[in-house]
């Protein structure tokens, strides 16, 4: 609404009290009007901001979980190369290595393991401590091994996890 949509004339000398009120009646609906429509423009913005908001939390979060995806994957990825540095010092060729060359191993080893725990991934799975079957995975029971009745006798392949996110569950045997 403009100055021009308002008539506001002045009126004659004589004063005219019926058309004074007519024009008073007029601009109170004009202002009503006017309030309703700010009402509906204020409603309508907030909503827009609100649902801006709010988008900018789900674009985020969705990034946050992709990124945690795109880690998960490219720990799993290197779970094989930790697996065959555990393979390895288990055979009787490390054991008949030259001091030196195990321990270098141990160390790239050592390294590796390093590298993914400054990243928040942590390597699990221990012999003797409790069978859990959300971090184990059974693999074989064993009756005659030493230890409690649902511990771990042996670490088939350790698990890893980041956070309370579990990326690979250890393989173990039990005692059963």
């Amino acid at each position: 609404m403009t100055e021009d949509d308002l008539d506001i004339t002045p009126e004659d000398e004589s004063g005219n009290e019926e058309s004074a009120q007519a024009k008073t009646r007029k601009l109170r609906e004009e202002l009503k009007e006017t309030r309703e429509k700010r009402d509906e423009y204020l409603d309508g913005w907030q909503r827009c901001k609100a649902d801006s908001i709010n988008a900018r939390k789900d674009a985020l979060q969705e990034a946050q979980r992709a990124a945690e995806r795109e880690k998960d994957s490219f720990v799993a990825d290197i779970l094989p190369v930790l697996d065959s540095f555990d393979n390895a010092g288990a055979t009787d060729a490390f054991a008949n290595m030259s001091e030196e060359w195990q321990e270098g191993i141990l160390r790239i080893q050592g390294q590796l393991l390093g590298i993914l725990d400054g990243h928040g991934v942590e390597r699990f799975g221990k012999v003797g401590e409790p069978f859990d079957p959300r971090l184990h995975e059974a693999v074989q029971e064993s009756t005659d091994a030493p230890g409690e009745v649902h511990s771990i006798t042996a670490i088939l392949r350790h698990g890893y996890r980041a956070g309370e996110r579990i990326i690979r569950p250890a393989q173990v045997v039990v005692k059963a």
